[in-house]
């Protein structure tokens, strides 16, 4: 008599299906978990508001920027 068995449950399509969607779950959270480790190391200098970028360096003035200039070009009656 040979003896009839039943596929192993990890052969079966309900767990096939079950472990590709944890998968894909899976990697989505690592990616947005690296997406959002690199936006907050992208701004991490900017919290602090002293430090200023490459562009904005070469365009502001050596006596404060545009602001002071406007200011300092004013003449004022007294």
């Amino acid at each position: 008599l040979s003896a009839q068995t039943e596929a192993p449950f990890y052969e079966e399509w309900w767990f096939l299906l079950v472990m590709a969607l944890s998968s894909l779950i899976l990697i989505l959270l690592v990616v947005f978990a690296l997406v959002l480790h690199g936006q907050s190391k992208k701004y991490k200098n900017c919290s602090t508001g002293k430090t200023i970028s490459n562009v904005e360096e070469s365009v502001t003035l050596d006596n404060g920027g545009f602001t002071a200039l406007e200011l300092n070009s004013r003449h004022l009656n007294i």
